[in-house]
């Protein structure tokens, strides 16, 4: 699927933006049953944005894929990484609980010498 992205109105600045989608879905490769995430992508544009329909639409087509949640985290993120190509990146997958345990995976990555704002970890 293509991610479409879209010119960065102001690439002479370092500026944050941090997307968060609540309601991502997967399934368990080992169970089969529904893994539920909150998605928060935070990026330092360079040249271009990603577009929000087409990053729905991305992270919808995870909802029926067999997937364990570190690689969906890492794959989410290089794909991102790779069609926005940000100065800097952050992909946090805070997952819901299942068994008494929750999980949380980030993946992170910088274009070699960027020093700009960066965020938080995400907190709800």
């Amino acid at each position: 699927m293509d991610i479409e992205t879209f010119p960065n109105p102001n690439p002479e600045r370092n500026y944050t933006i941090q997307h968060i989608q609540e309601e991502f879905t997967s399934t368990c490769p080992m169970t089969g049953h529904p893994d539920y995430a909150t998605v928060v992508f935070s990026y330092a544009p360079d040249e271009v944005c990603i577009e929000l329909k087409a990053m729905k639409l991305y992270l919808h087509s995870f909802r029926n894929k067999g997937i364990f949640f570190e690689a969906a985290t890492n794959q989410i993120f290089e794909d991102l990484f790779d069609v926005c190509k940000p100065r800097w990146a952050r992909l946090e997958t805070i997952w819901r609980g299942r068994g008494g345990i929750r999980s949380n995976v980030i993946v992170e990555d910088a274009q070699e010498g960027y020093d700009g704002p960066t965020t938080f970890p995400f907190s709800a």
